[in-house]
């Protein structure tokens, strides 16, 4: 008998595989509980450095993991802990806890006068598991503490516990945790298989991506992926298969990818809303290979979970040198 069995579920697709989305570390949280002078006490210790949101490399282009001795005496309280290595590397045993620290000006130009920095949406794509996990995760506490410096109940002072992960009311002893946003970011589809993409009000002329949108409080996700669709774009959408995740630390969201079919009977007629979005364009894959190769359209770097999500309905890579 050919054709599928009446309630059976859509078959199986292989998962997504974005590049923030990897990871080769123990993020320990007993080791957490032990404080940073204990782990700063250990030999096989190292930190990663950032500045500006940005992460010192090497000249092969990895993390320029240091000896925490490089930068002097320091406080404590400005170190995170990050986790510990799972596996032995040529500089990196096995089992070494790694901590990151955002350092000023000066101690940025003492220690990596000759860098190069690395800026994670340029570089996520070509780091290792490893590397690409520790980045994602230090820039995303990092951005956690500069907005949490004081109590968001009471504007007390906070101070942190943890080795990095809880900051605490000086005063009322009330305990802060680091928050992620969640947000939808979705491929719309119609029944020809064309995908939706679209050109933001902020952007140059010529960038599509995904449509995406924060969740709101008290919505699901799907219901989420539903309601941003037809507000940024006017169309309707049905069925929301979830495709994957991604931390996406600019500053806090985790994006989580969807692809959506134009609901039965509704229009694939798009109306951007002109307040987010100014152009919006459906795309055969034959038509978006074109346009990218020709430059007129430009996609999401190789970094986001956009370009994953576009690349995994495309069939492979579309090569156009995206960094953004």
């Amino acid at each position: 008998m050919s054709g599928s069995p009446e309630g059976s579920s859509r078959p199986r697709r292989a998962p997504l595989a974005p590049r923030l989305s990897r990871s080769e570390l123990d993020r320990d949280y007993l080791s957490r509980l032990a404080g940073i002078p204990a782990l700063l006490a250990e030999p096989a210790t190292r930190v990663l450095v950032l500045h500006e949101r940005q992460a010192l490399g090497t000249a092969d282009g990895a993390l320029a993991l240091r000896d925490p001795a490089v930068l002097g005496p320091v406080d404590a309280e400005r170190f995170a802990f990050l986790g510990r290595t799972v596996s032995a590397s040529a500089h990196l045993a096995a089992g070494a806890a790694v901590l990151a620290i955002a350092v000023d000006d000066a101690t940025a130009q003492r220690i990596g006068p000759d860098g190069p920095w690395l800026e994670l949406r340029r570089a996520g794509a070509l780091l290792d598991a490893r590397d690409a996990g520790l980045f994602t995760q230090a820039l995303a506490l990092l951005n956690w503490h500069q907005v949490a410096r004081f109590s968001p109940a009471t504007g007390n002072p906070t101070t942190v516990t943890q080795s990095g992960w809880v900051r605490v009311d000086a005063e009322t002893g009330r305990e802060l945790y680091p928050r992620t946003d969640p947000a939808v970011i979705v491929a719309v589809l119609d029944d020809a298989g064309r995908i939706l993409l679209g050109s933001n009000v902020e952007w140059d002329p010529g960038r599509f991506s995904l449509l995406a949108g924060f969740v709101e409080p008290g919505e699901s996700l799907e219901a989420a992926v539903v309601r941003e669709i037809f507000e940024e774009a006017g169309v309707l959408v049905a069925d929301p298969e979830y495709r994957g995740s991604q931390p996406w630390p600019f500053p806090a969201s985790l994006m989580l990818g969807f692809e959506a079919r134009i609901a039965p009977g509704a229009t694939t007629e798009p109306r951007p809303d002109g307040t987010e979005l100014r152009e919006l364009r459906w795309f055969t894959r034959d038509e978006l290979a074109e346009e990218v190769s020709a430059g007129r359209v430009r996609l999401p770097g190789r970094a986001s979970i956009a370009r994953a999500i576009i690349e995994d309905w495309f069939g492979g890579p579309l090569d156009d040198g995206a960094v953004w």
